[in-house]
């Protein structure tokens, strides 16, 4: 049996979303980001939906969303498959990381840095540039002058990664995403121990049937929403509809959802894995017990 891959969300959430596996999640944030060791004793998951401001505000969610000791806000994400609008759609979410701090009465110097880091199955910047890290900060193109450090976006580019160790800990982090068989896992699990034991927890739920199951009910949804994703989209402009993609996902979504639920599987099981809300899942599970 092959090994489920971390690049699925669901792997990807478990394996450094847990609180119980925080030093994984130490590990590979200190391979992409350079922040003072204090930044990492203390470090909270927090809940990765970011909050509407408004009613018809789109709602973002996060994979993993973490606070640093000092307070420092930091995103993790990974896109498997190629986004329209990529760059907007980070930018919104980091911009979100920032203005959610401003609750009511919270003065502006109290605002925390906000970092996004971005792994992506593709390649996001010019194929001619051979950096599969890209660190991304405001400053003045003309003068050299940075803006203050309260903003930063991180982009891994797993098909930049050499064919070549590059003596980096990220590089390691990151052939592990890229691993496809358990030999190649077992490889890519000597480099480090905190590698090891990230090898070790992803064998672990390639062999648990609920995981496994899970898994791959969410990637049968990525592959017959990007067979689909286009043909509502050119449906959607037909009839001078914009929001054609979006339908198409969320459609999509539930239909994960209601063959996970007749699966036995808890509203709260299926609500962490499709990245609907609670409500929307029990609403559907009302659904189908009044339809028997």
């Amino acid at each position: 049996m092959e090994p489920l891959s971390p690049k699925n969300d669901l792997v990807f959430k478990l394996l450094f979303g847990v609180p119980a596996r925080l030093n994984l999640l130490r590990s590979f944030l200190q391979a992409v980001l350079d922040l003072p060791a204090e930044e990492y004793d203390r470090l909270v998951i927090v809940d990765p939906h970011l909050p509407r401001e408004y009613p018809e505000d789109k709602l973002g969610v996060l994979d993993v969303k973490i606070h640093t000791t000092t307070g420092k806000v930091i995103d993790v994400e990974i896109q498997v498959e190629p986004q329209s609008y990529i760059w907007e759609r980070i930018l919104f979410y980091a911009a979100r990381l920032t203005t959610e701090q401003l609750k009511s009465g919270v003065p502006y110097k109290e605002i925390k840095k906000a970092i996004s880091i971005v792994i992506v199955d593709w390649n996001l910047t010019s194929k001619d540039s051979g950096h599969y890290h890209n660190r991304f900060r405001l400053y003045d193109e003309r003068t050299g002058c940075r803006f203050p450090d309260l903003f930063e976006i991180n982009t891994l580019e797993l098909p930049k990664l050499p064919s070549e160790p590059d003596g980096t800990a990220l590089y390691n982090w990151l052939r592990m995403f890229t691993a496809r068989t358990k030999e190649e896992m077992t490889m890519v699990a000597k480099t480090s121990p905190d590698i090891a034991q990230a090898v070790g927890v992803i064998m672990e739920l390639s062999e648990d049937e609920r995981t496994r199951m899970l898994a791959e009910a969410q990637e049968k949804y990525r592959r017959d929403e990007e067979a689909r994703r286009e043909y509502r989209y050119q449906v959607g402009r037909q009839e001078g509809r914009h929001e054609g993609r979006q339908e198409g996902r969320q459609e999509g979504l539930l239909e994960v959802a209601r063959a996970a639920l007749q699966k036995g599987l808890s509203p709260e099981d299926v609500a962490s894995f499709t990245g609907l809300s609670l409500d929307e899942v029990r609403a559907l599970a009302s659904d189908l017990s009044n339809s028997h």
